[in-house]
């Protein structure tokens, strides 16, 4: 990875190029976080089956010892982030924190270990219930249902019309979320049912506050990520107090709303890699 010669792609905002100059400028100073699913790892089918990109791991150790911490804030449980990324003993990476269950989880490389709260009582009600609203509107077919501790998670992707399927869910996982006392986050033909009180930008600004940082670059890739650029946006736009922050959508084409957010645009998670990787280098 040392001898990377892909260039360091410049922003196309003012408020990025900002933001990746202060990253420059105070690595020592800065936090790179960034989503697993869809950034660091490809989209797959079966979302068991996802796997951080192959070079994911050494581009972090690379970058790691060079700026204040990375983080990766993921829905998904911080010790299945953990395995899938094949972050647990690598080199360098003595910096890396995994914010699980959006936040609600952590797990530090420094200890190996997870701290996680007990499960919200509505998420296990909610799961009793799921196969009967699928097969209430013909959704059973070619749906998956993930379970994820801290929430339970209904993925469209298998179904013959996905995103037909995902439309159909939408209300009624929303009401059932409601009656148990849950959120539902909608993703890329994932629909999550989730306890409210943390999203991503919560997650975000609290370990930004933590660490001190004077500096951020978030990379997403999924609507859930919208609360992450918001919560940079803020940093950032808070005056002469403000953190400037780099904003990365790692593709574009299922979430529009994220790419049109984004100081920097990169086709997925190899580029991602890419990126991380040039930064190591370029510090």
């Amino acid at each position: 990875m040392g001898s990377h010669s892909v260039p360091l792609p410049t922003p196309t905002t003012p408020a990025g190029r900002e933001g990746l100059e202060a990253i420059l400028q105070r690595p020592g100073r800065a936090v790179v976080a960034l989503d697993f699913d869809g950034t660091l790892a490809d989209i797959v089918p079966d979302p068991e089956q996802a796997r951080a990109h192959p070079g994911a791991a050494e581009a972090l150790a690379a970058l790691a010892p060079k700026v204040a911490s990375i983080a990766v804030i993921t829905g998904r449980p911080a010790g299945v982030a953990v395995r899938y990324g094949g972050f647990a003993g690598v080199p360098g990476l003595d910096h890396l924190v995994v914010l699980g269950h959006y936040g609600a989880e952590r797990w530090d490389a420094a200890t190996g270990t997870v701290n996680a709260p007990a499960p919200h009582p509505g998420v296990a009600e909610a799961r009793a219930e799921l196969p009967g609203v699928l097969h209430e509107f013909g959704a059973w077919h070619g749906t998956w249902i993930e379970e994820k501790g801290q929430a339970v998670a209904v993925h469209t992707r298998r179904a013959d019309d996905p995103q037909a399927v995902f439309e159909t869910l939408r209300g009624p996982l929303g009401e059932l979320a409601a009656r148990h006392g849950l959120i539902l986050e909608p993703g890329r033909q994932v629909l999550e049912l989730r306890p409210p009180g943390m999203d991503k930008g919560v997650a975000l600004a609290e370990y930004v506050r933590e660490v001190g940082a004077t500096s951020v670059l978030y990379a997403g890739d999924d609507l859930g990520d919208l609360a992450a650029f918001a919560t940079v946006e803020k940093l950032r736009g808070a005056g002469t107090e403000g953190i400037p922050g780099l904003l990365v959508c790692s593709g574009s084409a299922e979430v529009p709303e994220l790419a049109e957010r984004a100081d920097l645009l990169v086709p997925g998670p190899a580029a991602v890699v890419e990126l991380l990787a040039a930064l190591a280098d370029r510090l």
